[in-house]
C-alpha cells in the first residue's frame, strides 16, 4: 500500500499546479507568437477614403499583418513605407487569373518591394469557371506561374470561395486544383467561411496536408437561412476546435475578413478580432 504524507502531498500538488500553469502559459505564448492579420478588402471603403489613416488604426487595434488587395493608385514603394511606419507586415497579396497570365513580372516586382511571401489568386470570375476545361486551363496557368514565382522567392497560393466545391460533371474543382498541383507549386489560403457554407468541414481538408494551408481567412457564418458571413464568434463555426486541432498546425497567418458588413465597419472588425483571440 502506497502512503503519502502531508509534505509530499503538498509538494506534488504544487508541482502539478506549476506544470498546469506552464502548459497553459506555453499555449498562450504560442498563440501570441502567431501574428493576427486582416484582409484589407474588409475595410475597402475606409482605405479609399483615408489610406494611411486606416492602416494606422488597423495597427492601433493590434493587428500585426495585413493582406493587400489594392494599392489605390500608389506605388508599391509608397505603400511599403506606410506599412513600415505603422509596424505592419504584408505576407500576402491578392490577384486574379488574368493579371497572373498577362502581368506576372510586374506583380512579382511589387511582391518583392512589399515583402509579400505569397501571391494569392483571390477569385475566379463567373465566366472563368463554367467548365472543367476552364479549371484545367487555370491549373496550367498556375503551374507555369509558380515557376516564375519561385525564381522571385514568392509562393503562389489560391483562395477559395464556395463555388469551387460545386461538382461539374461529377468532379469537384477544388479537388482538381489540389490533385493537379504540388505543394511547391501551389499552397492554399483556406477561407473557413466559404468552405463551411459549401457544406464541407474545414478540418477534413486541413488534415489531408496541414503544411499546404499556411493562410486562413477567418470569418463566421451567421445562424440564418441565408448563412451570410458575420463577425468571428457571432455565428456557427467552431473556430476553437479548428485551431486546437493538429490538422491546423500548418497555419501561419490568421487573417480576419468580412465581405459584407451591416453597420459600423470598425466595430465589426473589433468584434472579429476579439472573437479570434478567444478562439486561440
Amino acid at each position: 500500500m502506497i502512503t503519502m504524507n502531508r509534505r509530499n502531498f503538498i509538494t506534488g500538488l504544487a508541482a502539478t499546479t506549476v506544470a498546469t500553469r506552464f502548459a497553459s502559459e506555453t499555449k498562450a505564448a504560442l498563440a501570441d507568437s502567431r501574428p493576427l492579420g486582416i484582409q484589407l478588402y474588409t475595410l475597402r471603403n475606409e482605405m479609399q477614403e483615408d489610406f494611411e489613416g486606416t492602416l494606422a488604426r488597423v495597427a492601433e487595434l493590434g493587428f500585426k499583418e495585413v493582406e493587400v488587395f489594392n494599392l489605390y493608385g500608389r506605388t508599391a514603394k509608397q505603400v511599403r513605407a506606410i506599412h513600415d511606419r505603422h509596424g505592419l507586415v504584408a505576407p500576402s497579396t491578392h490577384t486574379l487569373i488574368k493579371p497572373l497570365k498577362e502581368n506576372l513580372p510586374a506583380l512579382l516586382d511589387d511582391c518583392q518591394t512589399l515583402g509579400h511571401r505569397y501571391l494569392t489568386v483571390a477569385f475566379l470570375m463567373p465566366n472563368e469557371r463554367k467548365t472543367l476545361d476552364d479549371y484545367r486551363g487555370h491549373i496550367e496557368t498556375l503551374q507555369r506561374a509558380s515557376e516564375e514565382c519561385h525564381k522571385a522567392g514568392v509562393q503562389l497560393a489560391y483562395h477559395n470561395h464556395d463555388f469551387e466545391f460545386v461538382p461539374i460533371d461529377g468532379q469537384v474543382p477544388y479537388d482538381m486544383l489540389i490533385a493537379n498541383t504540388t505543394a511547391e507549386q501551389l499552397v492554399l489560403e483556406l477561407d473557413l467561411y466559404w468552405i463551411s457554407k459549401a457544406g464541407h468541414e474545414p478540418l477534413a481538408y486541413l488534415a489531408k496536408d496541414p503544411s499546404r494551408y499556411p493562410l486562413v481567412h477567418v470569418k463566421d457564418m451567421a445562424k440564418s437561412e441565408a448563412q451570410e458571413d458575420t463577425e468571428v464568434g457571432s455565428g456557427v463555426i467552431d473556430f476553437k476546435s479548428i485551431f486546437a486541432s493538429d490538422a491546423a498546425s500548418g497555419i501561419q497567418h490568421l487573417l480576419v475578413e468580412q465581405d459584407t458588413i451591416k453597420g459600423d465597419r470598425w466595430k465589426s472588425v473589433e468584434t472579429s478580432l476579439r472573437g479570434l483571440r478567444r478562439a486561440l
